[in-house]
């Protein structure tokens, strides 16, 4: 066969067809959203009824969609009809009112809307020229959301005086939240113990209680920090697993004695397992004795803090060096999301900062903008900020108050109903909207444990198998537990007594099959 250059009809047939190709064809992006937004209305009022965790096995959608890439265009209709007959069976539904595991992944057609028109415009916002209003726009969210928390003005990308010090940027997870303040603290540990180049890395030594979310492990690791220095210091049912500042101190300080620099805490406030609250304030006075950065991950329970009567967790936060928290989480606004607040911006673009010359521009050079690209390890990002405006400027601060309460007290209504019944035991207190509970022991000893642990993993796994709740579990203190989180944005009461209700009737049959087997080997 000839190639096109040697094949001028060839050639006019390409070129054709290449003119009649239009993506962004007005009339098509008006019917293909049209169906999708149908799709969305029907799923959301569907949902309810799906099987929360599906039934298939790995590999499964291999088998129900075509292998190799198709070759030629096709109806819009036909990707709508596999999306609907193979992947939807294969949804884990996060967005189910009967969806109680890990933390919920909250959502609200405001912020649907703002991240269609937000993938709509497509814009790349890696400097204030390329994006002037994405750009200020995010900023002016980043300021609302610091506000409703009452955080610092230090914290402010503008404060009532002009421009502030400090300011924020919106991320898309906690993970890169953590890494690039771990970068930062890395570089000014080794600018202050007078470090040439990276010579003096393996000195630098991080901390955080056990009982932090893996991702930070993770990210010190990302950062270059010797593993050998990154402390994961023991909790105990004694701080209701929170880090203790006592011990804080006394690791940080022998680090000290022994030559090394201590560098970053991490401090959480709501931790993955079981919602611990570590102490800010506290936290942030031991590492000032040692010039640490301090950062608070704040990713699920932050949200939280809108409501005056849960803002103490957060008490001390004017003496940290940064804080992140997620409103995809819990704040109504749809993946990915993670607002991260900084003391003193200067400290994280020195480290982040790129200077390309096709980047170079008068507002830049100017010193009155701030290009978000020089907060975060890429360069180009997506306008994030839209959506973060849109919940709250349509829901303002009462509604976005009173989903967090509400949740809470669905969380305390099932909270009270687990200690109402003798066969289960609440582990922890319950802090936010997590529930962790799990099968009491019959006896304190070895075998009671043993046998509370098959009870409960065996209540969790026949739980998810029935497709209508959905729990995760951890381990607390050397015990199994499920955890109950409540927050799904369609949940309402009714779903969480559904829960209870299905979780007491399997535990019956539980026991019932415990005791049979018991009395099939005794004959």
């Amino acid at each position: 066969m000839g190639s096109l250059d040697t094949n001028p009809a060839a050639y006019a047939a390409f070129a054709a067809d290449v003119e009649a190709f239009q993506p962004l064809n007005a009339d098509d992006v008006r019917s293909y959203l049209h169906k999708a937004v149908d799709f969305v209305y029907d799923y959301y009022k569907s949902v309810e009824s799906l099987p929360v965790l599906p039934g298939v096995e790995p590999g499964y959608l291999l088998r129900l969609l075509q292998s190799a890439p198709p070759s030629s265009s096709a109806p819009f209709d036909i990707a709508m009809k596999e999306l609907r007959e193979a992947v939807v069976p294969g949804m884990t539904h996060w967005a189910s009112p009967n969806f109680f595991a890990f933390f919920p992944a909250t959502n609200s057609a405001a912020a649907i809307a703002g991240e269609l028109i937000a993938s709509a415009m497509n814009t790349v916002g890696f400097t204030w020229q390329a994006a002037p209003a994405a750009t200020e726009l995010e900023v002016l969210a980043l300021d609302w959301l610091a506000q409703l928390l009452r955080l610092p003005a230090s914290f402010m990308n503008r404060t009532a005086g002009g421009r502030g010090t400090g300011g924020g940027v919106i991320l898309g997870t906690t993970s890169e939240a953590m890494l690039v303040t771990l970068v930062s603290a890395r570089d000014a540990a080794l600018r202050r113990s007078g470090s040439n180049g990276v010579a003096g890395l393996t000195r630098l030594a991080v901390y955080a209680a056990d009982q932090t979310h893996s991702t930070f492990f993770k990210a010190c690791r990302l950062a270059g920090f010797d593993p050998a220095n990154i402390r994961s210091i023991p909790t105990g049912a004694e701080t209701d697993y929170a880090l203790d500042p006592a011990k804080l101190l006394e690791v940080m300080q022998a680090d000290a004695d022994a030559g090394l620099v201590p560098t970053y805490v991490c401090a959480t406030v709501g931790t993955t397992s079981s919602n611990a609250v570590d102490p800010v304030g506290a936290v942030a006075d031991v590492a000032a004795r040692f010039n640490a950065w301090v950062h608070v991950d704040a990713a699920y329970a932050g949200s939280a803090c809108i409501c005056p009567e849960f803002r103490h967790h957060l008490d001390g936060v004017e003496r940290v060096d940064s804080i992140s928290m997620s409103p995809h989480k819990w704040l109504m606004t749809c993946l990915d999301c993670t607002c991260l607040y900084v003391r003193d911006t200067h400290r994280l673009t020195g480290s982040l900062e790129t200077n390309p010359e096709y980047l170079k521009n008068h507002a830049s050079d100017s010193g009155e903008v701030t290009d978000l690209k020089d907060m975060q390890v890429g360069v180009g990002r997506r306008f994030r900020g839209l959506k973060l405006w849109m919940v709250m400027r349509t829901y303002g601060a009462g509604k976005l108050q009173e989903h967090i309460r509400s949740d809470v007290a669905m969380a305390k209504t099932f909270e009270d109903l687990v200690r109402g019944d003798d066969r289960f035991e609440v582990v922890v207190p319950r802090n936010f909207a997590l529930v962790c509970f799990r099968v009491r022991p019959r006896k304190p000893d070895t075998a009671g444990e043993a046998e509370a642990e098959k009870a409960s993993r065996e209540l969790m796994e026949r739980l998810n198998k029935t497709g209508r709740a959905y729990l995760a579990h951890t381990v607390i203190g050397g015990r199994f537990v499920l955890r109950f989180a409540v927050g799904s944005s369609l949940q309402e009461e009714r779903h969480v007594r559904s829960a209870w209700e299905l979780i007491k009737k399997t535990t019956t049959e539980i026991v019932a099959g415990a005791e049979e087997d018991k009395t099939r080997k005794k004959v």
